[in-house]
């Protein structure tokens, strides 16, 4: 089966391959995204996954399509990535000694078949010096992230604690996959066995 991922996150690339899936391609989505203002955090992630996923499988109907979408949560304000510098410290702040959520929209589909589902997870910033802040800020590694942080990096250091999927805050609950893919007979453990026997 032709598998693709709409999105160009190295992260998730690199969380398929640890899942057990090595063959396929990668094809983002390039279309606007438009979704309905207020929407909850679950609903907003779960309905941008969708819309990507849509996208990509519109042009190639035959294959099994991967799509996710992540933000944060906290106060009920939702932070994508950070336009700049500046905004990502603010973000910073915002999360400093709090908890927060990080919520991931994912839907997989293959021709008329499609489940859409998402994940959540509760993640406990340590409280952080305006120093702190601004050093993790030049680093450079906020930019890209939803939240402006990323747990799996230089980020691992603001983090207390974690409730639910490390996964999912790194931009892919791998576990929820799983069990979509199986509803396609797609078995990841399977892919990797063979993979590991040389068959």
């Amino acid at each position: 089966m032709r598998i693709i991922l709409a999105s160009q996150s190295p992260r998730r690339r690199e969380l398929l391959e640890r899942m057990g899936i090595f063959a396929f391609e990668v094809i983002p989505a390039r279309g606007e995204e438009v979704v309905r203002p207020g929407l909850a955090p679950a609903r907003l992630v779960e309905e941008l996954s969708r819309q990507k996923c849509d996208e990509v499988a519109a042009a190639h109907p035959e294959a099994l399509v991967i799509a996710a979408d992540t933000v944060v949560s906290i106060d009920e304000r939702i932070l994508g990535k950070p336009r700049s510098p500046a905004a990502a410290a603010e973000m910073l702040c915002v999360l400093s000694g709090r908890e927060h959520i990080v919520y991931s929209g994912l839907t997989v589909r293959c021709g008329s078949q499609a489940f859409t589902e998402h994940e959540a997870t509760s993640v406990r910033f340590r409280t952080l010096s305006d120093g702190e802040i601004e050093r993790y800020v030049d680093t450079g590694e906020p930019m890209d992230k939803a939240g402006a942080y990323g747990i799996q990096g230089y980020g691992s250091v603001l983090v207390e604690g974690i409730s639910g999927d490390y996964y999912n805050v790194v931009g892919l609950p791998v576990c929820r996959l799983a069990r979509l893919l199986a509803r396609f007979g797609v078995d990841p453990l399977a892919l990797a066995a063979e993979k590991e026997q040389g068959t």
